[in-house]
């Protein structure tokens, strides 16, 4: 897996559990982009626009909006919302914009969008469309390359089955439109393609072989696994060998067991992901500092 392969998709959806990094690597990503001269779009799903944004705490930048808005040369962030996707249909399927506006501003029809089956998750894939879609003045689209940070790996799922379910349930009219473009977008390998970051245990690394099949059974192209915060292992075959041997001689506590086990335990997790995996996959070792700066520095890696 290299970057230029990767950059050759203007959607890159990044997913995993919470805790394993991905709001991290998508800053990291983002930076890395954006300093070879493209235009980047990093945008973090949110519930509401109240809600903290990581994404900004990783890219060390002022919290973002609804709106995009370039906090870094060439990266732009935004926050994207059911509620800014759902004002954004309405927009573009009224004759009036001002009727949209009017109808954002009932309570009843925005409890309706956010508790009807499938309509949350719809308003979220037509704002991230519509930013996709939108255009540079001087010429081609505003945003070479959006890169969209899932909150839970049940978001992603639910982003590769809603377009499936709205298609199967609705015979016609806007929503049917939006969901065949979104499922045109989403599925296409060429477009759109899904990073899976976990940690090298063996339970994070089982729940990406799940979502990994999620995600292909609803045919959302699996582009990489990465193995986040890998240790690195400073003993050599021999020296492996020789040690277990002394360890296994004494009932002594012996300084640097616990993190061998953890060495182990990653492992065989790796061992585990090379058997089963259907995507490459990346490993990210552990480094000094954190953040995404941190993690720019091995992503020559990918």
């Amino acid at each position: 897996m290299s970057l230029g392969r990767l950059v050759q998709r203007r959607l890159i959806i990044v997913t995993g559990k919470g805790g394993v990094g991905k709001t991290t690597l998508t800053a990291a990503l983002a930076r890395h982009y954006a300093s070879q001269g493209r235009r980047v779009l990093a945008a973090e799903i949110v519930p509401n626009a109240e809600t903290p944004s990581q994404l900004a705490l990783a890219l060390g930048v002022k919290k973002p909006t609804e709106e995009p808005a370039e906090l870094l040369p060439n990266l732009s962030v935004v926050l994207v919302t059911p509620t800014s996707g759902h004002h954004r249909f309405l927009q573009d399927s009224l004759p009036i914009k001002l009727l949209a506006d009017t109808a954002m501003r009932s309570q009843a029809l925005k409890k309706f969008l956010s508790a009807a089956p499938g309509f949350s998750d719809m308003g979220v894939m037509y704002r991230m469309l519509d930013l996709m879609k939108r255009e540079n003045p001087a010429g081609g689209h505003a945003y070479e390359i959006v890169l969209l940070d899932s909150p839970a790996t049940g978001h992603a799922l639910a982003l590769a089955q809603i377009p499936e379910f709205l298609i199967r349930i609705i015979p016609g009219g806007p929503i049917r439109r939006v969901a065949e473009e979104g499922l045109a977008v989403l599925t296409d390998p060429r477009i759109t393609g899904t990073m899976i970051v976990t940690l090298p245990e063996t339970l994070p690394v089982t729940e990406a072989m799940e979502l990994q099949t999620g995600l292909t059974s609803h045919r959302l192209p699996v582009t990489a696994i990465v193995v986040n915060r890998v240790p690195k292992d400073p003993f050599s075959k021999d020296e492996r060998a020789a040690l277990n041997t002394m360890l296994s001689g004494t009932t002594t506590t012996v300084l640097g067991t616990r993190e061998l086990k953890r060495i182990e335990r990653a492992e065989a997790a790796l061992h585990f992901l090379k058997e089963r995996a259907s995507a490459e996959y990346v490993v990210l070792s552990e480094v000094e500092g954190s953040g995404s700066q941190a993690t720019l520095n091995l992503l020559p890696a990918l």
